[in-house]
């Protein structure tokens, strides 16, 4: 059992700040081969995310702590949405569909989000990746 806590979102926070991704994973899940991917994903700003889509997943966002923009891309790499999350705002999560190309903007320093999609872990081939 394990406590999702200030101490670990610091923790977590502290380990993006110091990487040069800007950004750092915190996995809530046994494997990569585990079912269910539950990770904290702590974000800065300016980390640099790809545009990108999971064919076969959908993936949540839970915001539990700083503010983050979702940009939302169709094929022809145009912008179609976003969404803002912010707590204060009342906005805590979000729900992107299987297939749906997105990246995000880190808007507060020590944004930590909860994501899980389905696994297994499946990393982004190109065809996953809109250049």
């Amino acid at each position: 059992m394990e406590i999702i806590d200030s101490t670990l979102l610091d923790e977590v926070t502290r380990q993006a700040k110091e990487s040069p991704r800007l950004r750092m994973n915190y996995n809530l899940h046994d494997s990569l081969e585990a079912k269910a991917q539950k990770l904290l994903n702590a974000l800065e700003p300016g980390t640099q995310l790809p545009v990108h889509r999971h064919q076969h997943t959908s993936e949540i966002y839970m915001l539990l702590r700083g503010k983050l923009k979702i940009i939302f891309y169709n094929e022809q790499k145009e912008v179609v949405d976003t969404k803002l999350l912010d707590i204060s705002e009342g906005k805590f999560g979000i729900n992107i569909a299987a297939g749906q190309w997105h990246t995000l903007d880190v808007l507060e320093s020590g944004t930590v989000i909860l994501e899980v999609k389905d696994g297994p872990y499946s990393p982004l081939g190109p065809e996953d990746v809109l250049l």
